[in-house]
């Protein structure tokens, strides 16, 4: 089991490194903040520390976009959707048994597609571009959404790789569930 002090140095790097990425690699977003939020989701055993994690990585990220002018940080009703999005990536997370490829590719496509789907439904209700409120519009909202899919699908599969790799050559033969709060 990893010490207190220990979960605490590595939720916190996690977090600034995932915020200061999407903010630097802006509007690309080649950011981990999407396999956090399921990697947290299987391996955090405090739920509330699972939710956290991504949701501060987003917040911190959201203050950097903001303070540097990068782009607004804070923009409406849409980015509340996009951290219940995150927190549902969360929940997915949980539905991961056991830590192997299969799991991790597929769990990792899903909450892509699951993102994409959550903040491009955001976009469509939320979102100042007017869509025309129909099937039609909807679809209309999708479709401009997949060059970020397409991205998305890329970057939440090598930080699922990266972060459940690490975890598997880290902690082999541990429990699956490895940080704790206390």
């Amino acid at each position: 089991m990893i010490n207190y002090k220990s979960n605490i140095f590595i939720g916190a790097a996690l977090i600034i490194f995932a915020a200061v990425l999407k903010a630097v690699t802006f509007p690309a977003s080649f950011n981990p903040i999407i396999a956090i939020s399921l990697f947290s989701g299987v391996v955090i055993s405090d739920k509330k520390l699972a939710f956290l994690m991504p949701l501060l990585a987003m917040f911190v990220s959201d203050i950097i976009l903001e303070v540097f002018n990068i782009a607004p940080g804070f923009y409406g009703m849409g980015q509340i959707g996009n951290y219940i999005s995150l927190m549902l990536v969360t929940v997915l997370g949980f539905g991961i048994k056991k830590v192997n490829a299969v799991n991790v590719v597929g769990f990792s496509l899903a909450s892509s597609l699951f993102f994409f789907l959550l903040s491009n439904t955001n976009v469509f209700f939320f979102d100042t571009i007017a869509y025309e409120k129909s099937i039609s519009g909807y679809m209309t909202c999708l479709a401009a959404g997949i060059p970020f899919i397409k991205n998305g699908l890329i970057t939440d599969l090598f930080f699922s790789a990266v972060l459940f790799g690490s975890y598997q050559l880290l902690y082999k033969g541990q429990s699956k569930e490895i940080i704790s709060a206390s």
